[in-house]
């Protein structure tokens, strides 16, 4: 947060990059960032281990930033200083592609170690609870919230402190604090080694879904067996067979003729298999809806921040950083999450009766609602920002951007526990950090569709819309637009969450033990499933 808050205001004051082109850098960096969270998450899936996975890609990440740190400094990798009137007829030079290379650098290595560690650290961190434990199940809802809150302490710090530091006494200074603080976070995580609890990787699930489909195409001509039963390992699966992506289960369909083909995945996938790759798919639709909050909360680090240099940020003598203006989304954010856990969550368990209080699809449908609204403020508040300048030459207070910061902070703090916490529950146990690169995959993808519609409406609109002088723009159209959009994406969202069917979870009784224990579909076997529902 500490790069992303404030980058903007650099490339565009510093590097004399227009906004359009600025914005673009800002939102394809978040985007790469939380798209490499894929690749993360498979190389701890596959092979590291989440430990480990953390613990390198960290190291990456305080690599990135020290690069940027010197990108920032070196005064050759800056063009000639411009002053005001060259400014107002845009005849400062731009930066050169010699002078960008090294600030690219830094922004894609820390983009790799960033996704590596967003993917990894919150499953690492579920792996603490025994979710076979009733009360540390219990728990495990609370530490998604906590999580999220410790998240957004750091992003609260570095819109506040950073941003002024960067601003005030130096790039370098800002981003070098940023390096250090990574190296610290390493030592951290390394000093708690010997108290963690350890998942060993399973294997690439990538390849277990493309062995899947590949196997379900080669049988598609197959007749479906006469029976579920009949499928390959049906009797040990671990995840009970369902009727839903049914052309799946031709992978697991036997050729009678031979019986050593069984134990060779290539031959023929288990029960377990094809029903671990249906989970995966049923995550798509959701995740396809959660993309334009990402891409609404992306106009928070880079249009809204160019909006507050155009208003009037003076408190007293003290004239606040357009970028600290995000103080508010990570107040607002901090507030709600606070909120869910002591009053939205208790309060929601006694009107439904639901351990959860609120389910994570429930989350997620407020979360997006409240987007809605944020980009209805920010219109109606950019359109009486932009007339006020020209009808009476006054400018607005940047306090006036609050109520867009307040409702995106609002929806995030529904959102991104909500998108968490479904990616990591209702995906297979082996595929969990993969689920969270996908969870961040839609993050990213909300950035990057922020990037193509500012360059579809940069052409369709011939800049008339999004200018680097925002007085001479239409800011507020592009608002509307995303507000119409969130909209309709709003209802698919309901339809998918509707259709959606959360994984089951059921009590069970341990052998020698009274207490009953808590454990998913994907925990037991289908034998042990129909003996529970004799017991009942």
């Amino acid at each position: 947060m500490g790069i992303s808050m404030n980058l903007v205001t650099y490339l565009v004051g510093e590097l004399h990059i227009s906004s359009a082109k600025s914005a673009t850098i800002v939102t394809n960096f978040m985007g790469t960032l939380n798209l490499l969270g894929l690749l993360g998450g498979f190389l701890a899936d596959a092979k590291l281990g989440r430990y480990l996975a953390v613990a390198i890609f960290a190291s990456i990440t305080a690599l990135g930033l020290s690069l940027l740190t010197m990108a920032t400094t070196i005064p050759t990798m800056r063009p000639p200083q411009c002053d005001d009137y060259r400014k107002q007829h845009y005849q400062c030079i731009e930066a050169s592609g010699n002078q960008l290379a090294l600030l690219y650098a830094a922004l894609y290595t820390t983009a790799l170690g960033g996704g590596g560690i967003k993917s990894n650290v919150s499953g690492f961190g579920s792996d603490q609870f025994d979710q076979t434990d009733p009360k540390e199940e219990k728990a495990m809802h609370f530490f998604f919230n906590r999580f999220y809150f410790c998240i957004s302490i750091g992003s609260l710090f570095a819109v506040i402190v950073l941003v002024y530091i960067q601003d005030n006494v130096g790039r370098g200074w800002g981003y070098g604090i940023s390096a250090g603080t990574m190296v610290i976070a390493v030592a951290v995580l390394l000093c708690g080694t010997p108290w963690y609890r350890f998942k060993k990787p399973r294997g690439s699930p990538l390849t277990t879904i493309w062995r899947v489909s590949l196997l379900a195409w080669k049988k598609r001509r197959h007749p479906y067996p006469s029976h579920p039963s009949l499928l390959n390992d049906y009797d040990s699966a671990t995840v009970p067979h369902t009727e839903k992506f049914k052309y799946l289960d031709k992978a697991a369909i036997m050729d009678p003729t031979s019986s050593a083909q069984k134990n060779d995945p290539w031959i023929v996938s288990t029960v377990t298999e094809v029903e671990e790759v249906k989970m995966v798919l049923k995550l798509i639709p959701i995740w396809s809806t959660c993309i334009l909050f990402w891409t609404v909360y992306s106009q928070m680090t880079t249009f809204t921040i160019e909006q507050a240099t155009f208003m009037n940020r003076k408190v007293g003598s003290l004239v606040i950083p357009s970028g600290s203006y995000s103080t508010f989304l990570f107040i607002t954010i901090l507030l709600f999450t606070s909120l869910n856990e002591r009053l939205f969550i208790p309060l929601a368990r006694k009107l439904t009766h639901n351990a959860q209080g609120l389910t994570s699809l429930q989350r997620i449908g407020i979360g997006l609602f409240l987007s809605i609204l944020a980009m209805v403020a920010a219109a109606i508040i950019e359109k009486e920002r932009r007339e006020t300048v020209i009808q009476q030459n006054t400018m607005i207070s940047a306090f006036w951007l609050v109520p867009q910061y307040f409702l995106v902070g609002a929806g995030e703090a529904f959102v991104y526990v909500g998108q968490l916490e479904f990616f990591i529950r209702e995906a297979p146990e082996r595929m969990k950090s993969m689920s969270t690169g996908l969870f961040l995959s839609s993050i990213s993808m909300g950035f990057f569709v922020s990037s193509l519609l500012v360059s579809l409406v940069d052409k369709a609109t011939k800049k008339i819309w999004l200018r680097s002088n925002l007085n001479k723009g239409r800011l507020n159209n592009f608002y509307w637009m995303l507000a119409v959009l969130g909209l309709l994406n709003l209802f698919i969202f309901l339809v998918f969450a509707r259709e959606h069917q959360y994984k089951v979870q059921q009590y069970i009784k341990p052998k020698n033990s009274e207490e009953k224990e808590l454990k998913t579909a994907n925990d037991l076997t289908v034998l042990e499933m129909v003996k529970e529902e004799e017991m009942i």
